[in-house]
Order: structure tokens, then sequence, then C-alpha cells
């Protein structure tokens, strides 16, 4: 799924495209978009095929600099030449081999958009990683959680077994969504603090 970043302070996720979507995929587009829109997320749902969601997204990228990100064959230039046929970038399928994208974008690069703006297309994401904090600090990276922190009994909470842990309560009273909290706890689990 490629993600767009914009303006530094706005973030897009970009779906499967809604001609695709059946009743289950209906279902789970809208309880993404409560999520994330809750903690502040935009949410899109377009369809390249039919048009549906694209002018809405176009006048979402007017004026600003957005960053397109995601795994290797998603579509980042696919989306990129569909609604801007100008800047023509190469694509290939995915590997019949392997069913995965191909790395076909190489390096960064930035267009102007003819409405004002700019979009920058990047390589292909095989692997996502993090690094450069703490497991003290990964709450901070969630919204929603970097709200309650402050009202956890310990000052060095991770969210995890510790008593009296305004984290783990919102998520007991469906205040905080289960989807996220385990998100967070498996990033937790991926963070190797040997490395400082």
């Amino acid at each position: 799924m490629p993600v767009l970043k914009a303006s530094l302070k706005l973030m897009m996720i970009l779906l499967p495209p809604i001609h695709l979507y059946r009743k289950k995929e209906e279902d789970k587009f809208s309880e993404w978009k409560a999520i994330y829109e809750t903690i502040g997320y935009k949410i899109h749902a377009m369809s390249l095929q039919t048009g549906d969601g694209v002018e809405e997204l176009k006048q979402f990228l007017k004026d600003k600099t957005t960053l397109l990100s995601g795994h290797s064959g998603v579509g980042k230039s696919t989306f990129i030449n569909s609604i801007f046929p100008d800047f023509d970038l190469k694509t290939q399928e995915v590997s019949g081999w392997s069913g995965k994208g191909l790395h076909t974008t190489t390096f960064a690069e930035m267009f102007d958009l003819p409405f004002g703006g700019k979009i920058i297309d990047t390589p292909g994401v095989r692997e996502f990683g993090l690094f450069g904090f703490t497991k003290q600090e990964l709450s901070h990276y969630f919204p929603e959680m970097k709200e309650l922190i402050n009202d956890c009994q310990f000052n060095n909470c991770l969210h995890i077994n510790e008593p009296g842990c305004a984290v783990k309560t919102a998520v007991e009273n469906e205040k905080l969504a289960l989807e996220r909290y385990i998100s967070y706890c498996n990033i937790l689990d991926t963070i190797d603090e040997k490395q400082y």
C-alpha cells in the first residue's frame, strides 16, 4: 500500500482501488478510516480505473510538497503516471515468478505538479525498519498514546505489563484501537537497544 506524506504534518494512506472492494474490504476500509482519522491522518479512497476520488486527491496535493513512499511494485510510479500522464515514468509489472514488486524507480525524483506543488517519486522499499530511538521513546510516535503517557503511574512505562498504565487502560476501555496497540507491541519487540 503506497503512503503519501505531505507537508511533513499530514500523512495520507492509500489503500487498494475502491472499484475492487467487496463488502469485506468496504468494512475494513471504514474501520481503518475511523482509527486513523481519529488520530489525525487523512484516509483517501480512490480508483484510477474509474476516476473515483482522483479530483479530491489532486486537491489534497495542490500547493504541497508530497513524498510518495511504499513497497516495490505497489504502483507509486503508475499512480503518478495515471493522474499526471505527462510525467511518463517508467513502470514494470509485478514479477510473475515471485509475486513481488520489481525495483523500477532507482532514485528519488521530484516533479512540479501542473496545478501547483511538487510530488517526489521514491524507489520501492523491500523492508521497513526503525532505528535511532529507544523503547521508551516509541510511544511518543503514536499520537494517541503520546496524549496518555503522562497519565501512566511510571514515567518509564513501556505499556506492556506495568501497573497503572493509562495506555493499557485506554485499550481495555476501547478508547485506543487494539490494532494500533498490537502494532506498537510488534514494533517494540523489534527495537534492539544494544545498538546504542
